[in-house]
């Protein structure tokens, strides 16, 4: 063997062990994000299920709950991105993982006790998604520093199909832990599942300290860039106004699913899980079907049609009955969710390749932030309107509030527009 042949056999096996590394630090990456995200799935069904079945909570009270998870991208939203650029990355993924699991451990201790209230749900609630902001943040940044650039596609793609999955399986899992073992204790899988997540981050390799941290006061010049950005852009600037009408809707479904369908339908919590994951489903079937719809009748095409199908089938809703009626709401609730993919997706692809590299993080939290911040806003309404109508006509309301997403795509400049770009 020559000298040449041996040095690019060498360099072969080099490349071969430095993938076959990275492959392995990218599966306990991606099994410890899967775990916490399907232990967190069980809570979204098990905490507000404890609500209503274990402290006979009000609609109201089950929109506290409810509201305070998402309450915190209002809190932290807009500085959480400068806060992971500032932070040990690996150590505060591990600690924000360490947290939730320690608040979400404090409802079945505080259950054995027979001390569990209502505020301490919603401060358990809020604390989660205190630490989920950060969580969310930095698993965005973390990813690039394990995976090659050539991967990132493709890895991010098994994300976020792993992401609906678990928004599948976890509420139906959760409903069917809540009627077998009680809601309190069902959530002692969460709790677990974040202490797995800690120790798999935890064996990570550290990643490399961004270059440039910026300073206090250029840390809120930066946020105003991106908010700047934002509102002045003639697509980003409407896309973000749509999301932000949809996930006011989906906050106050957050607080009326399981209030309509074990107060009104009479649901047991195994089918209120079952019946919650059919959005899960339905968000499967919406990112399948995105690529062909955009193919089809374009990215602007398929942003409208999908926001108008998302507010028409909300009316199925309130239609649900008891029995095989309760399969309206099934349809309802996927088809719901199956239009808010396809435009979740078109928006975010095009903010993607149509912002400045350096913008594209706080614009990305910029939308996210305003965006994220109408749910808790809309969980809280949804259940002052239940108490007051009951949870049958606040659907209808609901149903109703959300056709102001497809009038704002309607009225604006991409109403014409075959492509956002």
């Amino acid at each position: 063997m020559t000298t040449r042949t041996a040095v690019a056999a060498d360099r072969g096996a080099e490349h071969e062990a430095r993938r076959r590394t990275s492959a392995g630090v990218f599966w306990r990456y991606w099994t410890g994000s899967l775990v916490s995200r399907l232990g967190g799935q069980v809570t979204v069904v098990a905490l507000p299920l404890i609500a209503v079945l274990s402290l006979h909570a009000a609609a109201w009270q089950v929109g506290l709950v409810t509201g305070a998870g998402y309450l915190a991208w209002l809190l932290v939203g807009l500085p959480a991105g400068v806060l992971v650029h500032r932070l040990p990355l690996r150590g505060t993924q591990v600690a924000m993982d360490l947290l939730r699991g320690l608040a979400v451990a404090s409802v079945p201790v505080a259950a054995a006790l027979g001390v569990l209230g209502l505020p301490q749900l919603v401060v358990v609630a809020l604390l989660v998604g205190l630490a989920g902001v950060v969580f969310d943040v930095g698993n965005s940044t973390f990813l690039p520093s394990i995976v090659a650039k050539e991967e990132l596609t493709a890895r991010n793609s098994l994300l976020a199909g792993s992401s609906a999955a678990t928004e599948l399986a976890g509420p139906s899992l959760g409903g069917v832990l809540v009627q077998l073992v009680g809601g309190a204790a069902a959530m002692v899988l969460d709790a677990v599942s974040y202490l797995v997540s800690a120790a798999l981050l935890r064996s990570l390799p550290r990643a490399e300290r961004p270059a440039g941290r910026p300073g206090g006061a250029g840390m809120w010049k930066q946020i105003r860039e991106g908010w700047h950005f934002v509102t002045r852009h003639p697509v980003i600037g409407p896309c973000a106004a749509y999301a932000t009408a949809v996930n006011f809707v989906s906050g106050g479904l957050m607080t009326l699913t399981p209030v309509f369908l074990v107060d009104a339908l009479d649901a047991p919590a195994a089918a209120v899980g079952a019946l919650m994951a059919t959005g899960g489903l339905g968000s499967l079937v919406g990112a399948a079907l995105t690529p062909r719809v955009v193919s089809r009748i374009g990215s602007g095409g398929a942003l409208r049609w999908a926001a108008l199908v998302a507010a028409l089938v909300t009316f199925l809703l309130p239609a649900a009955g008891s029995g095989w009626a309760v399969l309206v709401f099934a349809l309802g609730n996927a088809g719901f969710a199956a239009g808010v993919v396809v435009t979740s997706i078109v928006a975010r692809t095009h903010r993607q390749t149509h912002t400045p590299p350096e913008l594209l993080p706080r614009v990305m939290a910029t939308v996210r932030f305003v965006s994220w911040g109408s749910i808790p806003v809309g969980a809280l309404l949804a259940g002052a309107a239940s108490t007051a109508w009951g949870p049958r006509t606040a659907l209808l309301l609901l149903a109703v509030c959300g056709l102001a997403g497809p009038v704002i795509l309607a009225a604006g400049p991409l109403r014409r527009l075959r492509d956002l770009a």
